[in-house]
């Protein structure tokens, strides 16, 4: 065990490794500061000849700040004030919208209070409350009619107000006529019994019974609609070709007041193209509500049928059959007797 324990390089006889003169001369040329070199720092080694560096400054790792150098711009300033007024105007806004949220709950509850009641509260036309004469029907588009046809009733309406207002203006027109023709009072005179008579009889004759064709879905009332219409139709044709003596100031009144005053003539050609303009709409919303009128599945065979069950239903008729059978029966009682 002797010869493990003792130091081989100790003996001055062995030849120590690193005293090989192959390994002292590559020592020898290694390059200077390399002796001082350590691979385990950042520093490099200083090469000869040279001063060693001093030593780099910290680095601050803050994030940097700019410092403004200016005023801010004027819309900063201005910035709080623009808030408030759109603060004011959301405001204004979410109390319009509570406002409307609060009717549509009154209209509602009035509705179902109607509704429950069975009875509805005649709103048209609308009169003032003190007036001695109350309105005669019930009238809410929005309320009675399906929303896919809301759109073309209110159409008819509008164009039911168009006629009233073409009526209006007729009797304008024809009066003017009077004005510079004494002899066409007839005219004049027509034009007035024309207004107060078309006007309440279109809405009762075509306006309502479609009014009540779209709520119900009625055949009886759509084909009520439709004939009354072609007559309405055929009136607006003979207003617009205005033949004299008749209460229309139409294009031939118009011409004729023309050659007697120019500016009557101009009021009369402008009451022309009115019921011109409504002869054409006319005939538009005729073709459209037919058109619609075949969508709902009405027939002849359900108008007769409707009619039919609206006759035998009616009280007065049935006191009319009633009353005819017992004086049936009683004469043929006495006649047996």
């Amino acid at each position: 065990m002797s010869d493990f324990d003792s130091n081989p390089f100790a003996d001055p006889e062995i030849d120590h490794p690193f005293q090989d003169p192959s390994v002292t001369q590559v020592r020898q040329a290694a390059p200077p500061g390399l002796e001082e070199y350590n691979p385990f720092t950042d520093a490099k080694p200083t090469p000869p000849g040279m001063a060693p560096k001093a030593a780099a400054p910290t680095i601050n790792t803050q994030p940097a700040i700019m410092k403004p150098t200016e005023e801010p711009p004027a819309y900063s300033q201005t910035r709080p004030q623009d808030q408030s007024g759109a603060a004011a105007e959301l405001l204004r806004r979410q109390e319009e919208l509570e406002k409307k949220a609060a009717e549509l709950d009154r209209r509602e509850r009035e509705m179902q209070s109607l509704s429950a009641a069975g009875v509805k509260k005649n709103n048209w036309p609308p009169l003032p409350e003190k007036f001695p004469v109350g309105p005669c029907f019930y009238h809410d588009i929005t309320v009675d009619i399906p929303v896919e046809f809301q759109k073309t009733v209110k159409i008819m309406y509008y164009l039911w107000m168009f006629h009233t207002g073409t009526l209006l203006a007729n009797m304008v027109g024809c009066l003017a006529w009077f004005c510079v023709d004494t002899t066409r009072g007839v005219d004049f005179g027509l034009s007035i019994l024309w207004f107060i008579l078309f006007t309440p009889c279109s809405f009762v004759c075509w306006y309502r019974p479609l009014y009540g064709a779209f709520r119900i879905d009625s055949s009886f009332r759509f084909f009520a609609f439709f004939f009354v219409y072609i007559c309405q139709f055929g009136i607006y044709v003979l207003q617009c070709i205005g033949i004299t003596s008749w209460g229309a100031s139409g294009w031939i009144s118009a011409l004729t007041g023309l050659n007697r005053s120019v500016p009557v003539g101009i009021i009369m050609l402008l009451v022309a193209a009115l019921f011109t303009a409504e002869a054409v709409l006319s005939l538009i919303m005729f073709k459209k509500v037919h058109g619609m009128y075949r969508t709902t599945g009405a027939s002849f065979a359900k108008a007769q049928q409707e009619f039919a069950t609206g006759v035998m239903s009616n009280k007065t008729v049935q006191t009319a059959a009633a009353t005819a059978a017992s004086r049936a029966a009683q004469g043929g009682f006495k006649e047996q007797i």
